[in-house]
């Protein structure tokens, strides 16, 4: 039977009659439509990479396919803006946008590939855009636009016009998409210390040295960055988290070129003959029509000129002033500290984020492993965990925590992918059923503050009505403080803070979905063994049954007290002395 082509949940491209659709993948059935898409008689489309085997030989494919466009990229830009920068200056600024576009186009080609061969299309429709449409002016726009449908629905539509799969045209409306950073509201509170924080840093960039180490995102709170930055010998200054950079209009004209193929790419549906025509159509404007104009709000900036190193935790990604500002320091010479700020680091399977920190960075510090193959990594310890003490509540509930992903799939790493959150959120409710109902009374379920229009808080009203939820919009050390017990569900930043601070911990996930390297598998088993991490949401409901009432005398045995801090001591633990530990790291790097 031939059916209707859906892409996306964009509903004016859907077909008016009443005939068999398609849909591409779970993304396109938006939960709070429900009932307009469960009339259809439609079926949804195996998602590729539901082969995790596949999904990692393409990772490994798509890191070599970006290494190659990112030199030929590189050759082209420093031929357009006239300069002669090194693979490295431009790796800083253009590598996040490059690997992730890299990676979320050859999906939305594969499955498009994938249901074309079938040959049981009766047709498909796509939006007219101008050609302007979508073309963000950053990384951090490009963040708030590739979540969503309408850039994914341009990106298919592009894709069938290189496949030459004739499709209806519906005309969009105009494009307004939000600017990130932009908050609706702020508590007086909030807004106060904000001002403090302007005036302090006012004042302290009057005794701020060029020469001095800065520090930006760091996650280090504010005294210990205070006396971070004493120790070494400066007047400790803050910089702003995030500063807008300058915007310029889109010139098509400069867009008219071509990444080029090596000889031995041929045909039509070549992916690395399409991407290369993609990225100048795509490119973020603060990369090429304002490049200038962001090398020069970047030397206005009253940073330093010469600092002895960069240190930071996350700003290299999403904040291109900085990456613009730092990339040219980096480039005569002044080194890149980048702290670990999340999970997953030294255990994954694979992950473009953690390789891309690797590349820029003189020393990358980690919350406790180190690599044997390079001198680079420094153990330290966890970095947001300093100074956070914990104190078990009898009394308390249990917290679950749940993992907010977007519904198209974004940067490669060993977690679920787009409609595979739906097989997630399974697990979750099976955890639930599996408690008895004074334990389910007991327990609150924390969703992830990004829906990504999944519904979340729909979907779990709507299968157990009378669960605790907890929407995830307050600071979720206050839903700690009521808990005595800590349900972890994927393998990433928040369980390592519950063993680190010795809070009483029960993981599970699915291990199909999130792989390990072959050095932390290792480690995990020894979780498995004591109780703490299981391989199915039963087994790790039947653990809470378990030690519920006598939590303390699990959580403090000997067997389980031994793993932890063994655990921990690898991927999240708590130094000593950070602050001396810190500063022999960064004497050692300007050395």
């Amino acid at each position: 039977m031939k059916r209707f082509l859906i892409t996306t949940a964009l509903e004016k491209t859907w077909p008016t009659n009443n005939e068999p659709v398609l849909f591409l993948g779970e993304w396109c059935r938006l939960y709070r439509r429900k009932a307009t898409w469960e009339k259809l008689d439609g079926v949804v489309a195996t998602y590729h990479w539901d082969n995790r085997e596949k999904l990692y030989k393409d990772y490994l494919y798509l890191r070599n396919l970006y290494e190659e466009l990112l030199i030929e990229l590189v050759e082209r830009l420093n031929v357009i803006h006239s300069v002669n920068f090194s693979l490295r200056y431009w790796r800083i600024i253009i590598g996040p946008w490059l690997g992730y576009f890299i990676q979320m186009v050859f999906d939305r080609w594969e499955m498009l590939q994938q249901v074309v061969k079938s040959d049981n299309l009766s047709g498909v429709r796509v939006m007219h855009r101008e050609k302007e449409d979508l073309i963000p002016n950053d990384m951090a726009d490009f963040s708030a636009l590739y979540t969503g449908d309408d850039w994914n629905e341009l990106i298919y539509s592009q894709i069938m016009a290189w496949m030459k799969i004739p499709a209806e045209t519906v005309h969009s409306p105009n494009m307004v998409h939000a600017s990130p950073g932009k908050e609706v509201s702020i508590n007086p509170i909030k807004r106060l210390k904000r001002f403090l924080g302007v005036v302090y840093h006012h004042i302290s960039s009057l005794f701020y040295r060029d020469c001095d180490f800065f520090f930006i995102s760091t996650y280090l709170k504010r005294n210990q960055e205070i006396c971070l930055q004493a120790i070494l010998g400066q007047i400790p200054v803050f910089w702003p988290p995030y500063l807008a950079g300058p915007t310029a209009p889109v010139n098509l004209e400069k867009r008219q070129w071509e990444l080029t193929a090596p000889k031995t790419e041929v045909g039509d549906c070549n992916f690395s003959l399409f991407i290369r025509a993609m990225i100048p159509k795509h490119i973020p404007i603060a990369y090429l029509e304002g490049y200038k104009n962001m090398v020069t709000f970047t030397n206005s900036l009253l940073w330093p000129k010469n600092p002895k190193a960069i240190f930071t935790a996350n700003a290299y990604n999403s904040f291109d002033v900085f990456k613009v500002w730092a990339a040219e320091k980096i480039e005569y010479g002044c080194p890149l500290i980048i702290g670990q700020h999340g999970g997953g680091h030294g255990a994954n399977k694979w992950g473009f984020y953690e390789e891309h920190q690797f590349a820029i960075s003189d020393r990358w510090i980690s919350w406790g492993f180190e690599d044997e193959g390079t001198s680079k990594i420094r153990s330290f310890g966890n970095l947001k965990m300093l100074g956070v003490v914990w104190q078990l509540k009898p009394d308390g509930g249990a917290l679950m925590v749940e993992m907010g992903l977007p519904r198209y799939s974004y940067h490669m790493y060993s977690i679920p992918v787009a409609s595979q959150w739906l097989e997630y959120l399974e697990d979750q409710y099976l955890f639930v059923a599996a408690l008895p109902l004074v334990l389910q009374r007991q327990l609150t379920v924390r969703l992830s503050p990004h829906d990504y229009e999944w519904g979340q808080l729909e979907r779990w009203r709507d299968k157990f009505p009378t669960i605790q939820i907890d929407e995830g919009t307050t600071y979720i050390e206050k839903s700690i403080e009521k808990s005595r017990i800590f349900i972890a569900t994927y393998n990433a930043t928040t369980f390592l803070e519950s063993m680190a601070m010795n809070m009483p911990t029960i993981m599970f996930w699915n291990p199909r979905h999130s792989e390990l390297n072959e050095s932390a598998i290792i480690h995990y088993n020894k979780l498995k063994a004591v109780g703490i991490l299981h391989d199915n949401p039963e087994s790790a409901a039947n653990q809470m049954i378990r030690v519920w009432n006598t939590i303390p005398e699990w959580w403090d045995s000997e067997s389980v007290k031994h793993v932890r801090r063994e655990f921990c001591e690898r991927y999240s633990k708590i130094p000593q002395n950070p602050i001396k530990d810190l500063n022999h790291i960064f004497r050692e790097v300007i050395q």
